[in-house]
């Protein structure tokens, strides 16, 4: 509805009423306007020390990490015969390589086909990694002279139906059963063609394949699914590839490796194979990787100055200018800042190295606050004790007993000497087993078991059926069988076995009470002859132990601090020893650590940011409320204004009325006019 004001008396009511409205509004909003702009001021500024501080908790990360101060470099004479890289375990040194044969993978091709859906036949294949005595016809006669299996790797069995007989869908069901096998299609000059190949290279990965045709009932033959035969009854796959060894030297020591890479020859030295060396040695060089610790604490130092940068603008004062920053005088900007600023000024709690604080590295705090190297200090720090720059930095445990290793910590962890004392070694489930006698017939009355390994069951697994002389032979065949499979490949659950004096030993390659190996089901003469029978054998123990003189937790060989003590969170792998005291393991932190922790504290969820943040937040949310009642205040003050103005418009109207009335009476009484000239 709309009003028009002031048309009886001619006053400007809506002049009158927008003037008094405004001179009552203008002092609170103002004031409310301005606190309203501060305190996001304020707010953003506790955002931008927020965003600082994370980026540089981003920048101390990596000093956090005990890895990073166990980096090695690696350099080749020459890259295009051998190549290397090395972990925090490889010793510094130079070492001399030979490489007079690479490693090759066992591969083998099967006749020609007309087309990729030729039917090829329907069984199964059973595929085993192992030693092959074998000759190929070219140079000379073919010569199959025995196979010996390979107990590291898992036997396989292949089923091929109706679903999956053509050529194409054995190669897909081959490559679909994940056993380090892959089988491709090659088409040549004879047709197409099915090249089946060894994953890993070596002596003992070749493959022996044998079949069971139910297509026409005939295993040996080279027709129907029997043409993927290469064993010591049937060779009618060709032998496209031998497997050999790679044949080297280190140090003039000889070396046989299974594959062109060598990760065990040397401690912490990954060493890989490109070509044969011929006379000239490859010198492979292993050092310190001190640029790459070098560049992380740079990193580390310009982090934190660019923080102390963001401090220092957002607390600053310009004198000249009267301007200051959002969080200048502000006691949680300080504070945080005094913290962290005595956090790197520190020492490292509890380290006992060559060095315990920056200033000693050569990397102190100038005018301005922030940090600057001293390039010569630094470098000789670098150069001369290397391996104590990370208690300076990380959370170290440092055991005296050198089989022992350090794990990690907590922030409840206590900077201390904790004493070790073990009284009981990890072990590993175990179930033992006494054949009858050697030389053993396996056949379909005593092949078969079911396992449990560390609480998973296997599916049914059945043994390679034949004469075996020796029990070390069927204790090959027996891993290989339950390595094989795939529920227990799939959860980790493997297993050693081995042949001693008179029985089997099979055992979980896990430590611990969850270690167990259960023989769930056997074959009819199974108990009788190979000696295993339906029940569980002996499970694993965890390591026990004290830590600081409490009773620690043990899980597999790790043990663990107990709640409450100093040791809390404090884990040691205890893989090697004997029961009994194993000295101390020296626990201190670093300053990277000590700043990574402060600095979690502050970003917290419920930190003291947050809690500063949500306050402000708060506040301007209130102003926010003060200028909703100021608008419904004004808006009734208006109200009251324009009513009020309206009845004195209204007022004035009728005296005018009134005026004008008496003026027009007056005006008509005889000898008005002479008084009206008089009065003119």
């Amino acid at each position: 509805m709309l009003t028009a004001t002031g048309i009886g008396s001619g006053l400007d009511i809506e002049s009158l009423v927008t003037q008094l409205i405004s001179a009552q509004r203008s002092p609170v909003e103002t004031r409310l306007v301005a606190r309203e702009s501060a305190l996001t001021a304020e707010l953003s500024g506790f955002g931008s020390l927020k965003s600082a501080l994370s980026t540089f908790q981003d920048s101390i990360s990596s000093l956090n990490k005990l890895s990073s101060f166990g980096q090695r470099t690696t350099t080749s004479s020459n890259t295009d015969a051998v190549v290397a890289s090395a972990n925090s375990t490889a010793a510094s040194g130079s070492y001399s390589l030979s490489v007079s044969q690479l490693a090759s993978s066992h591969s083998l091709a099967s006749t020609g086909y007309a087309s990729t859906s030729d039917l090829v036949g329907t069984g199964t294949l059973t595929i085993r990694f192992g030693s092959t005595d074998y000759t190929s016809p070219d140079p000379g006669p073919e010569s199959y002279d025995g196979f010996t299996v390979n107990p590291e790797k898992g036997t396989a069995t292949i089923t091929i139906d109706s679903e999956n007989n053509t050529l194409t869908g054995v190669r897909d069901a081959i490559n679909g059963a994940k056993i380090g096998v892959t089988a491709v299609i090659v088409n040549d000059e004879s047709g197409y063609r099915l090249l089946i190949g060894s994953d890993d290279g070596g002596e003992k990965n070749s493959l022996e394949i044998s079949v069971t045709d139910t297509g026409d009932n005939n295993d040996l033959d080279s027709a129907g699914l029997s043409a993927l035969s290469f064993n010591g009854s049937a060779t009618n796959l060709a032998q496209t590839v031998a497997a050999h060894d790679a044949l080297f030297t280190v140090n003039g020591l000889s070396i046989r490796s299974s594959e062109n890479r060598a990760s065990g020859v040397i401690e912490g030295l990954d060493i890989t194979l490109k070509d044969v060396t011929g006379t000239s040695p490859v010198t492979v060089t292993v050092a310190q990787d001190r640029e790459a610790v070098k560049s992380a604490i740079q990193s580390f130092v310009s982090g934190y100055n660019n923080y102390i940068s963001t401090v220092n603008s957002l607390t600053a004062y310009d004198p000249e200018t009267g301007v200051a920053g959002p969080l200048q005088g502000d006691f949680s900007a300080r504070s945080i800042a005094s913290q962290v600023r005595r956090a790197i000024t520190d020492s490292a709690e509890g380290f006992g190295g060559s060095f315990s604080s920056l200033s000693e590295l050569g990397i102190t705090t100038d005018g301005d606050g922030k940090l600057a190297i001293n390039s010569s200090r630094f470098d000789a720090a670098l150069e001369n004790a290397f391996d104590d720059i990370v208690g300076v930095f990380a959370a170290v445990g440092r055991p005296s007993d050198g089989t022992i290793k350090y794990i990690t910590s907590t922030a409840a962890t206590a900077v201390a000497s904790h004493d070790i004392d073990i009284t009981q070694m990890a072990t590993r489930g175990q179930l033992t087993a006494s054949p009858s006698f050697f030389p053993l017939n396996i056949d379909s009355e005593n092949n078969s078991l079911v396992l449990s390994v560390n609480g998973v069951t296997s599916s049914e697994i059945l043994l390679t059926q034949g004469n075996y002389a020796s029990g070390a032979e069927l204790a090959d065949e027996l891993q290989a069988r339950i390595n094989g499979d795939t529920a227990l490949v799939n959860a980790g659950a493997l297993v050693s076995v081995q042949f001693v004096n008179d029985h089997f030993e099979i055992t979980s390659n896990n430590y611990g009470s969850f270690s167990t190996i259960e023989v769930l089901s056997v074959d009819t003469n199974t108990t009788a002859q190979l000696g295993f029978s339906t029940g569980a054998g002996v499970a694993g123990i965890d390591v026990a132990g004290t830590i600081g003189g409490v009773a620690a937790s043990g899980s597999g060989q790790t043990l663990k601090g107990a709640v409450g003590s100093k040791a809390e969170g404090l884990q040691l792998l205890i893989a090697d020893g004997s029961t009994g005291p194993r000295g101390a393991v020296d626990f201190s932190r670093g300053i990277a650590y000590q700043l990574n922790t402060l600095i979690t504290s502050f970003l917290a969820t419920d930190g003291l940011l947050d809690s500063r943040t949500e306050g402000i937040q708060s506040r301007i949310e209130g102003i926010g409320d003060q200028k909703e009642v100021l608008d419904r205040k004004m808006e009734a003050l208006e109200i009251r204004y324009r009513n009020q103005f309206n009845a004195l418009d209204s007022l004035l109207a009728q005296l005018q009325t009134t005026s004008d009335f008496l003026t027009q009476q007056l005006a008509s009484l005889p000898g008005s006019g002479q008084l009206l000239n008089k009065n003119n």
